[in-house]
């Protein structure tokens, strides 16, 4: 299993406009062969760091993931409202 985490510092007075884009994304991506979760988090002390946390079973999903029509589709639109992104890949480490 592999965990995504995307970090976004959404820019001032879009974080309902992230949030409802977002929406889409997340209800497809949870449709996708290979997802095991895929939900949006706020930041407990700073409101406007939106957080994606995402567990795919490979990297055959993640590529199939990014490569999806919805993603191509909306990725873009989220990247209006954001001021930073980061996004980190994760393995158990054993």
């Amino acid at each position: 299993m592999i965990k995504i985490v995307a970090k976004n510092k959404i820019k001032n007075g879009m974080v309902n406009n992230f949030k409802k884009t977002a929406e889409e994304l997340i209800i497809k991506s949870n449709k996708e062969k290979g997802c095991i979760s895929y939900d949006l988090y706020v930041d407990i002390n700073d409101s406007s760091v939106l957080t994606f946390l995402e567990s795919w079973d490979d990297e055959e999903a993640i590529f199939n993931h990014n490569n999806s029509d919805h993603f191509k589709e909306i990725v873009p639109k989220l990247g209006e409202f954001v001021e930073e992104k980061e996004v980190r890949k994760y393995i158990l480490l054993k």
